[in-house]
């Protein structure tokens, strides 16, 4: 192949069709815009989604209610008989849950719910704990550390800020 033998793939290049030139162009008299109508005027001024005075079908569908809460924090549940398989003594968070396959995550906030039992003792740091899981793991002779959220000290030294004059 030589450079003067390049060209564009057949059938990519068309000539634009040419409206209204006659009855022999093939689209002359009405351009393709069928008899009459509000679609043969020059403004059809149809909004979008206009289906012909039927019910559209963004109001046909049910509509979600409710609240949805932006805020939320979603966290990785963990029961306690989970727990079980962690050596004694050993400091278990986040990190230790997603490589043990409990959790999909490191970076997940973590919440330890009390279903099961906990025989061995060990040193627990995750975001939120129930009262029962607790005192589940401090009977096994372990310890849970609370560890803070960012968004929560963020939010608490924004608010502290706010409230200072000094900094207006």
């Amino acid at each position: 192949m030589k450079l003067h033998e390049l060209g564009p793939a057949r059938g990519s290049r068309t000539k634009p069709q040419r409206i209204g030139r006659g009855i022999g162009a093939g689209k002359g008299k009405t351009s393709g815009r069928g008899q009459k109508g509000q679609g043969a005027r020059s403004s059809v001024g149809l909004p979008a989604g206009f289906e012909g005075g039927q019910m559209p079908l963004t109001q046909r569908l049910p509509k979600l209610r409710g609240f949805h809460n932006k805020w939320r924090k979603e966290y990785a549940i963990v029961n306690i008989s989970k727990l079980a398989r962690f050596e004694r003594g050993s400091v278990v968070d986040a990190a230790a849950l997603a490589g043990a396959g409990l959790i999909a995550k490191p970076t997940a906030h973590v919440k330890v719910l009390a279903a099961g039992r906990l025989r061995t003792p060990i040193v627990l740091r995750v975001h939120r704990i129930s009262a029962a899981a607790r005192s589940a793991i401090e009977a096994a002779g372990g310890s849970v550390e609370l560890v803070a959220p960012e968004a929560t000290a963020r939010a608490s030294t924004e608010s502290s800020s706010e409230g200072d004059p000094a900094q207006a």
